[in-house]
């Protein structure tokens, strides 16, 4: 392998890498949507969620594609948005400890958590 045929392999493990992280920015923003949004609590501006969605999205950036650092600063601060209307809501709990329950996230309760 030649220094030019290294350098292309490692440029393109990194945009692949890069890529990877902004693709689970984008899964953990839509899984803090819906855990509010199913908890009845505000999400903040619609707006916001579906503008980082779509440029996440859209070929339109503020850098090339292959560097998605803008697009996961862009993901990054909607994800901050949410969690702050979160906060402002006093349910900051509810995001606090995200892993896998029986309802699907920790912080919700299952239906049979209440007594009747």
């Amino acid at each position: 392998m030649d220094s030019t045929t290294k350098v292309l392999l490692v440029a393109a493990v990194l945009a692949a890498a890069v890529l990877a992280g902004a693709v689970a920015v984008l899964v953990r923003l839509v899984r803090t949507r819906r855990v509010l949004r199913r908890a009845g609590l505000p999400t903040g501006p619609r707006w916001v969620f579906w503008a980082a969605v779509l440029y996440f999205v859209l070929p339109v950036d503020l850098l090339p594609d292959p560097v998605y650092l803008d697009d996961i600063g862009v993901l990054l601060l909607a994800l901050r948005t949410l969690h702050g209307a979160a906060g402002a809501a006093g349910a900051g709990g509810v995001l606090a400890g995200r892993r896998p329950g029986r309802s699907g996230f920790r912080g919700l309760p299952d239906a049979h958590d209440h007594a009747p």
